[in-house]
Order: structure tokens, then sequence, then C-alpha cells
């Protein structure tokens, strides 16, 4: 089909209406295949391509499973409520409050007001990481020769720029994130040690416990030692569900677990939200 003309190209682009391409999004999202469960409607059904990013705000109960389809994928992961930026994932609390580095399932995501984000419900993968953070333009470019959005070897912080855009978020509003599906290890002396995936169709569950800006970056991840720029697809899928609840197991869990689910309740009381 031509496109020199206009009326050429907007009879091609009107052509693809309907095709399906290995990486996109789904709309609706119940659209999708192979909805996931039984708790609700799709939501949200995307597949996002290696070195490609994604964002999306969801309503508090969202769940949200993320899936390494080929066993190269590595979500880099960063959450903001959505109506006050300001409270953010808090990498380093996520960590510290709940004595473990390691994240899986029974885990929260938390802010640095001791609340929760979103919980991790369901994993399968079990290589994760919270200590390196994703890649940057200066480290990409000195590795693969480039590092920009637009390159065959993005960086997590750039595309992690883009999606912030386009929440109204700025550069200063990216803390460190969480990476999921290639892991790191600490060794005895302290070094790191790369553990990579699982291998093909680990996944995730998360459950948002706030209203939440979720910002998603599929890079390799920074301390992945293979020469080549490897990263394939991750499939994002998200259903309406219930946030968690006192008697909960996960709500139950630990005291510090259980002090940041009653922080989130009450902040959330106060405002009639919940």
């Amino acid at each position: 089909m031509a496109t020199a003309t206009t009326h050429g190209a907007r009879d091609h682009a009107r052509a693809q209406e309907g095709t399906r391409a290995e990486a996109m999004p789904v709309v609706p999202a119940g659209d999708w295949p192979a909805p996931p469960c039984e708790a609700g409607h799709l939501v949200w059904a995307e597949t996002v391509a290696g070195g490609n990013y994604t964002h999306k705000v969801l309503a508090r109960g969202t769940e949200v499973r993320l899936t390494d389809l080929a066993g190269d994928a590595c979500a880099h992961l960063l959450l903001h409520v959505a109506d006050r930026p300001w409270e953010r994932l808090n990498v380093a609390d996520t960590v510290k409050v709940q004595w473990n580095a390691y994240l899986g399932e029974g885990q929260l995501l938390l802010s640095d007001q001791g609340r929760v984000l979103a919980s991790v419900v369901s994993d399968s993968s079990g290589r994760h990481d919270a200590l390196c953070g994703t890649s940057t333009l200066v480290r990409n470019t000195r590795r693969y020769g480039d590092g920009t959005p637009q390159s065959a070897s993005p960086a997590g912080r750039e595309l992690f720029k883009l999606a912030a855009a386009k929440n109204g978020l700025g550069p200063r509003d990216l803390p460190p994130s969480l990476s999921f599906f290639q892991g790191v290890e600490v060794r005895e002396d302290g070094s790191l040690d790369f553990t990579g995936s699982s291998g093909p169709g680990g996944s995730l569950t998360l459950r948002a416990e706030q209203d939440v800006t979720v910002l998603i970056a599929n890079v390799p991840h920074p301390a992945d030692p293979r020469a080549a720029y490897t990263s394939t697809p991750l499939e994002v899928l998200a259903w309406r569900s219930a946030a968690t609840s006192p008697g909960d197991p996960l709500w139950e869990a630990t005291p510090e677990g259980r002090r940041a689910f009653l922080n989130t309740a009450e902040f959330l009381a106060t405002r009639g939200l919940a």
C-alpha cells in the first residue's frame, strides 16, 4: 500500500487496526485471550518489549501479575502514591523495616512514611533485587555504546524519565528502584553475586494497598555480566481485587508489617478513603 501521500498514509494506518504485535498493550484489557484468575475483570493487559517501559495508575486493591515470558526480562519498578507523588517507594525502608534484603512472597513495598504501597502476594521466581537499582545513561554508554531511550541499549533511568513525564513527574521524583526476575545475593565479604533468572515463566503478583502510579522499565539488570544487551518481553496483567485487611495472613505476618498496615489504614481513614 502506497504511503507517499496523506491519503495513502491514512489508509495504511487504518489497515493496521486489530493487528497484534508480540509486545503491545491490549485495549480494552478485557480482550486479553487468557484471563489470569477468577478475581475480576482485567484492567491492564500488556506485553512490554525488552528495552521498553510502561506505566499505569492503579486503584487500591488492584492486583498486578508480572511474568518473565522468556527468561531474560527484568522488571525495574517504581511506585508513587497517585495523588501525592512525594510519597513514593523507599527501597531502603522496605529492606530495613522488614529486616530482609531479599524480595519475595509476603514482603511489603513501603514508603518513607511507614505506609504500605503494595504487597507481594505470590512469587514463583525468587530472583529479585533491592540493592542495585537500575541502569544509567553513563553506564550503558560506557558498556554498550549508547544508553539513550531511542537506542538499541536504553538505560532504565532514561526510560523511567519518560514514564515519569507522562504522569507529571520529573527526574527528581525518581528514587532507587526494585528489580524483579534477575537476582543478586550478598557474599560473606559484602560483594554482590549476580544469580540471574529462574528461567522462563517466572511470575510475581503485587497488590496495590493505596492508589498508586506504577512505573516499569524492562531492561537488563546493571549487574548482568553478559556482554550483549539481553532483555526479553515482560507480561503485565492487572485485575480488580481487594486491599489487604485485618485478619489476612499478610497483615498479621510480622509486627513491622502490621504496624505499616495500621499506619496505612489510619491515613486512608482520615481522608475518607477506607
